[in-house]
């Protein structure tokens, strides 16, 4: 079972989404607006929600920007088919995921049942793991990163990002080996969503401090690197 929030401002697209998401046994909880959807989260503690990007009194990036700061939810946004700038901003924000409206229910499901399976094989396998290179510390148990000492907050899949490149740094890893790794095979997006996390991901750890970069191999996908 995986407790998903569904912020959207549609009742049509809630009770379908919701029906889905009970009939397979999922737990789900509503808000109908963005600020409803920040009083929620805290209480509910959700593992996945599904965030529209139009919403009243405060919008999907906004809520999606606040939620990061208070959660490791994994984060989906809800937007119609041409908002690429919205899609971009969103995984900017700390989205993990984005799906397109019109979209199926069932593949909503089941990307959120994918997600449940990499929750709990996770749980399963986080025994400590620390590893160290050059100013950069990465602790896979803790998934806590220090670069020089200095801690280094990342979003879920930035750190799931860092932590798959590091621990095979002379590795160049191929965007469809991190998506499948990382997003899994139940997931249908594109590589730009790779690309985006990857971006935001070099602008936290390339400081001054840090002599590890993460290097792009062009027309093939990415690797560590030292200056």
């Amino acid at each position: 079972m995986v407790r998903v929030l569904i912020v959207e401002d549609s009742p049509e697209v809630v009770e379908t989404l919701r029906s889905v998401l009970i009939q397979d046994g999922h737990e789900v909880e509503v808000a109908f607006d963005g600020r409803a959807g920040l009083e929620v989260a805290p209480g509910f503690r959700p593992d996945v929600v599904l965030l529209d990007v139009m919403l009243p009194q405060i919008d999907g990036l906004e809520v999606c920007r606040r939620l990061r700061s208070l959660s490791n939810a994994h984060i989906i946004m809800l937007t119609s088919k041409d908002d690429e700038v919205d899609r971009v901003v969103g995984l900017s924000m700390g989205a993990d995921d984005y799906v397109t409206k019109p979209f199926y229910p069932r593949e909503v499901s089941a990307r959120i049942s994918a997600v449940g399976r990499r929750v709990r094989s996770a749980m399963v396998d986080s025994a400590a793991n620390e590893r160290v290179i050059g100013e950069l510390r990465i602790d896979s148990a803790a998934r806590r990163v220090t670069v020089a000492g200095k801690e280094v907050v990342l979003t879920k899949k930035e750190f799931d990002l860092l932590d798959t490149i590091t621990a095979r740094p002379k590795m160049v890893h191929t965007r469809e080996m991190l998506k499948q790794s990382i997003w899994g095979p139940d997931w249908f997006g594109d590589d730009h969503v790779v690309d985006v996390h990857i971006g935001n991901l070099r602008r936290k750890i390339d400081t001054p401090g840090c002599r590890s970069r993460i290097e792009t191999v062009r027309g093939v996908g990415f690797r560590l690197a030292s200056r």
